[in-house]
């Protein structure tokens, strides 16, 4: 479990991103909790903001439907620019599936941040190569996978 700052408050919008993505590379979702708000709202900008997930437990539902199924998972640290409680997150992320397939996708990751934990984050990756390059049962597993994580979001991102 990753550790947190004994008081979120402090943290800067920089470490607050930092710690998020080191808390996602180790698949800690329980961890999830320490690093966004109650209200954050995850999107993943190619499927639309009908697809959002809104505060840590449906984020990590959300998560788990694209990773719990992965055999390994790695976020690649990326360039990290800041203006205020904005912060974009260059990186990369290596998903290793159970089949043997490995695909390397580059994201995009912005986040706002408000009062040392992140309130919005949207990632912006390229769906045509997820869909292209994974293996048919990870895609057929999507469209029965767990929905009750689903927050229209619409209107607020």
């Amino acid at each position: 479990m990753t550790a947190l700052p004994a008081d979120p408050v402090t943290r800067s919008p920089e470490e607050a991103v930092r710690g998020l993505w080191r808390t996602l590379s180790d698949r800690d979702y329980d961890g999830i909790a320490g690093w966004v708000t109650d209200d954050c709202i995850y999107l993943d900008v190619p499927v639309g903001p009908t697809l959002a997930a809104r505060g840590p437990g449906d984020i990590a539902a959300r998560l788990r439907v694209g990773w719990g199924e992965l055999a390994g998972y790695e976020n690649h640290d990326g360039l990290l620019v800041a203006d205020g409680e904005h912060v974009i997150y260059e990186h990369s992320e290596t998903w290793t599936f159970v089949s043997g397939e490995v695909l390397t996708l580059p994201f995009c990751s912005v986040h706002r941040v408000r009062e040392g934990r992140v309130s919005l984050w949207k990632d912006y990756w390229d769906y045509g190569a997820v869909m292209s390059q994974a293996p048919a049962s990870w895609v057929e597993g999507l469209a029965t996978a767990d929905t009750s994580w689903v927050f229209d979001a619409t209107g607020l991102v």
